[in-house]
């Protein structure tokens, strides 16, 4: 059987950064600029000298018309920079062109920040704007979205400053961490650290205990650099927080995640509550692995840290012996052609929504996707939007594995999202984490419960594994790096941290969310693993997975109820999604996200796994 996998097809956005297209965006892009900085002058210079002559209201209409083509262009051609680069990492010409368009952007935010300020000093004429151009009403939200940023801001110079010393600040401490990390090796058997990692989901129990073992060695060497790295960054984070005005980090976050502190507690306490669900499967697994000799832990009460990702099968699934072509192999256990995926994933759209199958069919004809293996091309997958054509592209690297399915799925599911905001301003294409997973996470689970209907009862075991498994790291492991850094800005604020205190409020943070789960083996250097952790751009970059998640299961539920009826709900309300409030938008389509009993019905499809799955082991399947 052949297996023909396709690379994508750029032609209808731009044939490359040579062409003339190509060149006439770069123009455009800098031509729209100049048109900004000329209208942002003008209203600089009414605001000083002739504010009662400054007819605000027309000046906005047309600035937000201008910059429509300039956000457009922008976001567009750092799209293209990016995945050019992604698929040839060795291309110098590609790496100076990311160097041109980051160079370009940056202008273009320092354009925002003035155009901030205008915004701010008339404030009190927006209402007068929208009275007079009705037609600009969808923007109120993101408007008053742009003030409260602005308030939480410190003047101009000082934020110049901020970026320019951040520069040899928090962005240097990250950049350490990541060279430490990437640099990493087992002097032993040669081992990077990151290929000491993806050793977690090995089939032989040994070789996970000892990967997991060197891991924590290599981490505990470098333990003094990797906690100056966090300790600064959290240091520096709280101080540029305080002239900024938030009052604590999560508050920083919960802006940018549109979504209010009712909503989050809502969130969290429902996955707390769930916790004892999650210690109930982590024990069935290691009771399943113990049966099985499928580890080779001796603590039996809990799971060992270095089983969290142990296949529930001797061979692992994309290892195995496939010479009799697929015959007499399970859905889950084939080695898949690059078209039996596409056309399995157009089948399971389909049976969501003929909309949805449609947008699928359209993404594999027209090439939208590269996911051939080849030297040079980064690992992992992703979806870029572009504005200019409305249309996106999937990167991937497809295997003929069982996940590299699910994986498809979910990078379509995002490019789905987009599709749905066709014929809305650019200004709309932006929009917070909580609900860019949702579409992505939505997509993986059609795909998920169709293979948990058809798999055999051996098979089912398996992928209710993989599938809790996921979502037990989205859950619990998201909670536990919730408390962590929670806890970490609490003591930062206090004095200075070391290793020995960020493992101390790591086991805390484990012991909190895992509990019982987990047997003593344990890993309380996950702090210095986490890259997130490390971020200056954004604090709590976790709880917008774990809505994601929940969100995307609980539209689930709500689809089983109603049927194909709900796929207009759905795709109305991922057209929303960039002009809104979380709560807002959940309100719209009839959810109410504030109140707990949302994100129980969400938990409840998995508790029902967890009931399957307790049934097949004791069946001894």
């Amino acid at each position: 059987m052949t297996n023909k996998i396709p690379r994508w097809n750029l032609d209808s956005i731009f044939s490359s950064i040579k062409s003339d297209e190509y060149q006439k965006a770069l123009s455009d892009f800098e031509s729209g600029m100049e048109n900004l900085q000329s209208l942002l002058g003008s209203a600089e210079n009414f605001i000083k000298n002739a504010s009662e002559n400054f007819d605000f209201p027309t000046w906005l209409k047309g600035f937000l018309e201008a910059d429509e083509k300039v956000s457009a262009l922008c976001g567009s051609l750092n799209a293209y920079a990016y995945i050019i680069y992604s698929v040839d990492t060795t291309n110098t010409a590609y790496l100076n062109n990311i160097t041109r368009i980051d160079n370009l952007t940056l202008r273009y935010r320092q354009l925002d920040l003035t155009f901030k300020s205008v915004l701010l000093a008339n404030s009190g004429r927006l209402e007068n704007f929208y009275k007079r151009f009705p037609e600009f009403e969808g923007y109120r939200y993101i408007l008053n979205e742009t003030l409260e940023e602005t308030r939480h801001q410190m003047s101009a110079a000082e934020e110049k400053l901020a970026g320019e010393l951040q520069q040899t600040g928090g962005d240097a401490w990250d950049r350490l961490h990541e060279q430490l990390i990437s640099n990493l090796k087992d002097s032993e058997t040669g081992k990077t650290f990151n290929e000491l990692r993806n050793d977690a989901y090995s089939a032989d129990s040994k070789v996970r205990k000892s990967s997991y073992e060197k891991e924590i060695s290599l981490l505990r060497q470098n333990e003094i650099a990797f906690a100056a790295c966090l300790n600064n960054l959290k240091g520096e984070t709280l101080a540029l927080n305080r002239h900024r005005k938030w009052q604590k980090p999560l508050d920083r976050s919960l802006s940018s995640a549109r979504l209010s502190q009712k909503t989050l507690d809502a969130l969290i306490s429902s996955i707390e509550e769930s916790l004892p669900l999650w210690r109930e499967y982590f024990n069935l697994k290691a009771d399943f692995l113990h049966k099985n000799n499928l580890t080779v832990s001796q603590d039996k009460k809990g799971l060992a840290f270095y089983d969290l990702f142990a296949p529930l099968v001797s061979t692992p699934l994309n290892k195995r012996d496939n010479s009799d072509a697929g015959q007499n192999q399970g859905l889950l256990s084939k080695e898949w052609t690059f078209d039996e995926a596409r056309d399995y994933i157009i089948e399971r759209y389909s049976s969501f929504s003929a909309e949805m199958g449609e947008f699928a069919k359209k993404a594999f004809a027209e090439n939208w996707i590269d996911a051939e293996v080849r030297a040079g091309k980064v690992g992992g997958a992703y979806d870029e939007d572009f504005a200019l054509g409305h249309q996106s592209r999937i990167m991937t690297n497809f295997t003929g594995a069982f996940s590299d399915i699910i994986t498809l799925a979910h990078e379509l599911g995002h490019a789905y999202h987009f599709s749905c905001m066709k014929g809305k301003s650019a200004a709309f294409f932006s929009y917070p984490m909580t609900l860019a997973e949702t579409a992505s996470t939505f997509a993986e689970t059609i795909v998920k419960q169709d293979m948990i209907s058809k798999c055999s009862d051996a098979e089912k075991i398996q992928i209710l594994d993989l599938d809790l498994q996921d979502v037990s790291q989205v859950l619990v492991d998201i909670l536990c790096r919730f408390y962590f850094e929670k806890s970490v800005f609490e003591e930062r604020e206090k004095g200075e941290l070391n290793a020995d205190d960020f493992c101390r409020l790591m086991k805390e943070a484990q012991e909190k969310s895992y509990g019982n789960g987990l047997n003593s083996e344990r890993h309380e250097y996950m702090w210095a693993v986490k890259s997130h952790y490390y971020s200056t751009g954004l604090d709590f970059y976790n709880f917008p997975y774990a809505f994601g998640q929940l969100f995307a299961a609980g539209l689930y539920a709500r689809y089983q109820k109603e049927g194909k009826d709900f796929a207009k709900t759905y795709a109305e309300l991922l057209s929303n999604t960039g002009n809104m409030s979380c709560e807002d938008l959940c309100k719209k389509a009839g959810f109410d996200i504030t109140q707990k009993d949302f994100w129980k019905n969400g938990i409840e499809m998995y508790a029902k796994e967890v009931e399957i799955m307790k049934a097949g082991v004791a069946g001894g399947v």
